[in-house]
């Protein structure tokens, strides 16, 4: 059982803290939170129930962790802010129901959008690299970049028509 542990540090720690690190721009807070996420993840690897990735679970209690951090801090930064060099959309409010408005927006944009290039934003948000979602999705890792960066842009611009500023 202490190999287990051992195996996924190895494995995903620097993701793990480069997805912090994305959203925080602070070193030694993205060290402290992605400690705080492996010990969160051994506590509660029993209820893994393998509906996605390790990777996946992993990121989802990083972004828990980011959150709780932001409410003990009582940060409200302002809007829809794009982190990890641009890549996940992380909401910000100043008032809850503005995190959910801005979400049911994305998800109606992105419910529009063709399944390939939904796809796309949706694996990109889970953390998958560029060459994991061309090989997963059967397009080149090119075509991967190009689709979600126009993805991205159009959700960015429907985001500021509803007054949601990105920065």
């Amino acid at each position: 059982m202490q190999k287990l542990p051992e195996e996924l540090f190895r494995l995903y720690y620097r993701d793990v803290y480069s997805y912090l690190y994305g959203m925080s721009s602070d070193a030694s807070l993205s060290e402290d939170l992605a400690s705080e996420v492996f010990l969160e993840a051994v506590r509660s690897i029993s209820s893994f129930r393998g509906e996605s990735g390790i990777r996946t679970w992993l990121f989802s209690i990083a972004r828990h962790r980011w959150s709780a951090y932001l409410r003990k801090k009582k940060r409200t930064p302002q809007t829809a802010v794009f982190s990890v060099e641009g890549a996940v959309p992380e909401p910000y409010y100043n008032e809850p129901e503005l995190t959910e408005d801005a979400l049911a927006i994305a998800e109606n944009m992105l419910a529009a959008e063709n399944k390939t290039a939904a796809e796309v934003f949706r694996l990109r948000l889970e953390g998958f690299s560029y060459a994991e979602i061309a090989e997963r999705l059967g397009i080149s890792e090119n075509s991967a970049r190009v689709v979600y960066f126009r993805v991205r842009n159009r959700m960015r611009k429907e985001l500021e028509k509803e007054g949601y500023n990105g920065k």
